[in-house]
């Protein structure tokens, strides 16, 4: 078992993905741009305001800062309607398994201001403020290394203590991009080998078997 554990939140924590995909599918549609899921889910990990960037610049748009702004707000509202996220089976345990053995943070590239208390409903007592890493505490977003970077700076462990929980390719290569252990879970749509092509260093299929694994 290792000292830190460096969670994403959305598809690790969370089964949202889904309603994230379609609340961007829904509001990009109003712009004229097609944002399949698939191609959602491969470029989950970046933070609201890159995505909406690339997509502008894969769409030959560009959009003014207030338009990238009204955009995001726009998703997150979408998002909420659609029922927002709920947590993934078995990852209670998991994080069960973990309290008070490791350090247990969050590393997501959401920038939603309710994050904490959103874990903190579905998740009470098992996060602190002071250990998650947001879009408002980094530069750049993955799939660059800034995120866990930065978590793992404020962590105080070594590198060879922490380990990264992904669900993404970019996450993955953000992870392994910062020096760290970094397993894929795959949640979502993509397959073992989008995992495993990212540089996951084990990849597993669900968090059943990220717990047997932590039992180990």
């Amino acid at each position: 078992m290792h000292q830190a554990y460096f969670f994403d939140m959305d598809g690790v924590l969370l089964d949202s993905m889904p309603n994230h995909a379609e609340a961007w599918r829904i509001v990009m549609q109003e712009y004229g741009i097609d944002f399949p899921p698939r191609v959602c889910y491969i470029n989950e990990g970046r933070t609201g305001m890159d995505i909406i960037r690339w997509l502008g610049d894969h769409n030959n748009r560009s959009f003014t800062p207030d338009e990238v702004q009204h955009i995001y707000d726009e998703k997150t509202r979408v998002y909420h309607e659609l029922g927002g996220g709920k947590p993934l089976p078995c990852i209670r345990e998991v994080l069960e398994t973990l309290q008070g053995k490791a350090a247990i943070w969050v590393v997501t590239g959401g920038g939603q201001y309710d994050l904490y208390e959103q874990l903190e409903h579905w998740f009470p007592g098992i996060f602190v403020r002071e250990q998650m890493v947001t879009a408002h505490d980094v530069t750049h977003g993955k799939p660059h290394p800034e995120p866990y970077l930065t978590a793992w700076q404020r962590s105080g462990f070594r590198k060879e203590d922490c380990c990264v929980v992904e669900n993404a390719p970019l996450g993955i290569k953000a992870g392994k991009a910062a020096g760290l252990f970094t397993i894929g879970v795959n949640t979502g749509i993509l397959s073992r080998s989008d995992l495993s092509m990212a540089g996951a260093d084990r990849v597993f299929n669900d968090m059943r078997e990220v717990k047997k694994w932590l039992a180990v």
